[in-house]
């Protein structure tokens, strides 16, 4: 292998090598912040400041609220789609 073409291969190798590193990094910090998250809740659950059971009511009335504004998007998407047609319609007429 010529020396370019052995100093090139090098170069590609080490800078995969960083932007893994970086990735790797981003990854850990990512962890070590979800892990601080749950750390600080399970503090609150030892301390009876935070009620498991409240929390799961909270949950459920979320998911409740989120699927209503799902439903309420796709409704809304369907009449968008119902006024373009009427429009593309009206716009063939002329």
């Amino acid at each position: 292998m010529p020396p370019g073409a052995a100093l090139d291969a090098l170069s590609t190798a080490v800078e995969r090598s960083l932007q893994r590193m970086s990735r790797l990094r981003q990854r850990a910090e990512a962890a070590e912040a979800r892990r601080d998250e749950v750390e600080a809740l399970l503090a609150k659950m030892a301390d009876g400041t935070a009620n498991p059971a409240d929390m799961q009511t909270r949950l459920q009335a979320l998911e409740k609220e989120n699927a209503d504004l799902h439903r309420r998007i796709d409704e809304g998407r369907q009449g968008v789609d119902r006024l373009l047609a009427k429009i593309r319609f009206l716009e063939e007429q002329r």
